[in-house]
């Protein structure tokens, strides 16, 4: 997710470049090194039943092409800090919905843990004003960002991070291609610029290819509450490029809202205390006897 974050870097190169066309060459290039990495690694084709083909398209149209749409939308709408901190809560998000989905109950510590990465992030991102559209717009990003981990929950098993991500960014390229006729319309596909060809590199490679193998392959490991943490290292990732880019110093506010999301993330990952194992009752003896303390000598 701090991978996620360094996007800033290429902002500015990208920026006139038509955004719907722009994500597709993006995924288009993640797909064949991802592709690449697959037969190299010699994992072969694995057959999905229809159910998982479903899933699989609907994690590619969510959780890649209209994420996309939404954020690019919301940031037309009310600038780029109101879908920053509704993204903001996606740690707490996926704390809450994470175990409902595997049928377990929300870890209180989790949640806590996910409060404090949202404040520090929010804190990162900055209060900016919003409108109803921007705002409708940022919400739908939310939720897609949500499908991109726990849609891919069920697939992990049977196909792994790097067929995952591959097989997701093949499935967006025809649907963003559509959006873009429909948004950019006149202008969908062009020939980029060195600077644009650079920046879009490294969409494909750092931000899409590595960042979406890392993030799948530790989603399993970490259960999708204690992954969530980690997105609050979005805005961590954007400061500290914006910093060896001489592109802005950080302020206060961003070095204090990088602290509170290492310390929740920190908060997070910590495993529970042991509880201490409560002594047999032998028979015959009242069950406060359990409660009572060890026997020792006396003086």
């Amino acid at each position: 997710m701090f991978l996620v974050g360094t996007l800033a870097a290429v902002a500015d190169a990208i920026e006139d470049y038509p955004v719907y066309g722009g994500q597709a060459l993006r995924y288009a290039l993640a797909a064949v090194i991802l592709l690449a990495a697959a037969r190299a690694r010699g994992l072969g084709p694995v057959r999905l039943r229809p159910r998982q083909w479903a899933l699989l398209a609907a994690l590619s149209l969510t959780g890649l092409v209209l994420f996309n749409v939404c954020v690019v939308e919301a940031t037309r709408a009310a600038g780029p800090a109101l879908p920053g901190i509704v993204l903001g809560t996606v740690p707490l998000a996926l704390a809450l919905a994470g175990p409902v989905v595997t049928g377990a109950r929300p870890s209180p510590r989790v949640v806590g843990a996910g409060l404090v990465v949202v404040a520090g992030a929010s804190l990162a991102t900055g209060a900016g004003s919003g409108n109803p559209a921007g705002l409708a717009w940022s919400l739908g990003a939310l939720a897609c960002e949500l499908c991109f981990s726990l849609l891919a929950l069920p697939l992990l098993p049977p196909i792994g991070p790097v067929r995952l991500s591959a097989w997701s960014a093949v499935l967006a390229v025809p649907f963003l291609l559509v959006a873009g006729v429909v948004f950019d319309r006149d202008e969908v596909l062009r020939v980029p610029t060195a600077a644009e060809a650079a920046g879009l590199a490294y969409l494909a490679v750092v931000v899409t290819t590595v960042a979406f193998f890392l993030w799948y392959r530790s989603l399993p490991r970490l259960g999708a509450d204690r992954a969530g943490l980690f997105a609050g290292m979005i805005p961590v990732g954007a400061i500290v490029t914006a910093a060896l880019l001489g592109i802005s110093a950080p302020s206060a506010a961003d070095l204090a809202g990088a602290a509170l999301v290492i310390g929740g993330i920190a908060l997070g990952l910590r495993p529970p205390s042991p509880r201490r194992p409560v002594p047999p009752v032998p028979r015959g003896a009242p069950r406060s006897a359990a409660l009572a303390p060890p026997e020792g000598p006396t003086i």
